[in-house]
């Protein structure tokens, strides 16, 4: 599965991005929208798409949407939270109280 194969698109109305293959869902991530804050709180990527990288994409999508909109990132969602933490260019978009990594 190259790049092109997987298509993120910014649901409104049920607030999620949603990462599709064809017409297919492969996976989600929830979010609320607070005072100038995108506020993860759920991601699922549907088992028959794991490992196939269908989540970083959609992570990766979902964040460089929010951050040109000129949203801060509250990361509540484990799965957001644990590719910031992978990926540090995100870092001055992320809420300072819950940048903080998961195990403490």
């Amino acid at each position: 599965m190259d790049d092109d194969d997987v298509r993120v698109v910014n649901n409104e109305a049920t607030r999620r991005w949603e990462a599709r293959i064809g017409d297919d869902l492969a996976g989600y991530a929830e979010y609320r929208l607070a005072g100038g804050r995108v506020i993860f709180t759920h991601t699922i990527v549907f088992a028959q798409y794991e490992g196939r990288g269908v989540g970083s994409r959609l992570a990766r999508a979902a964040l460089d949407d929010a951050v040109g909109r000129g949203l801060r990132i509250t990361p509540r969602c484990p799965f957001i939270r644990a590719y910031l933490e992978r990926h540090a260019d995100y870092a001055q978009w992320v809420d300072g109280s819950l940048a903080r990594p998961l195990a403490t």
